[in-house]
């Protein structure tokens, strides 16, 4: 029965250690290269963690592939280009900033544009009719 334990928490540890990234380089400008690049990039399966982060499988195909693009001599941009044109701009923790997505950057300063819009024709009305109400308020008897 020991020995059962023993070898299910061998096994445990080795999975747990596949899915640690021990990614290392000899040059330390690559190194910073992957760590920034793994943590910009977002797990497919996770969402909202980054490939740096994230413990799946995917996460660890992905960390391998910027490795790789890494030790080509790959820059930054190029790989971000050659992550977005395999995954998608979800792949991306900040959207890119163009034609197809600059909704999504103007819509809130639009929208609090409206809304201060509104606000104030509302208060110039309301004004409006104070000036305008000339009538005593109920129970008022005038003393």
């Amino acid at each position: 029965m020991r020995a059962f334990f023993l070898s299910l928490l061998l096994a445990l540890s080795a999975t747990t250690a596949l899915a640690i990234d021990i990614t290392q380089f000899d040059d330390p400008a690559k190194q910073e290269q992957y760590l920034r690049l793994t943590h910009e990039l977002r797990c497919m399966q996770c969402l909202n963690t980054s490939i740096a982060d994230s413990q799946v499988d995917l996460a660890a195909d992905l960390r391998k592939e910027v490795r790789d693009l890494v030790n080509e001599g790959k820059t930054d941009d190029e790989i971000r280009k050659y992550m977005v044109d395999r995954y998608g701009e979800f792949i991306l923790f900040r959207p890119l900033t163009n034609a197809r997505n600059m909704w999504l950057w103007l819509a809130p300063v639009i929208f609090l544009v409206i809304g201060a819009i509104v606000a104030v024709r509302i208060l110039r009305q309301r004004a409006k009719l104070v000036d305008q109400d000339d009538e005593p308020i109920e129970g008022d008897t005038g003393r």
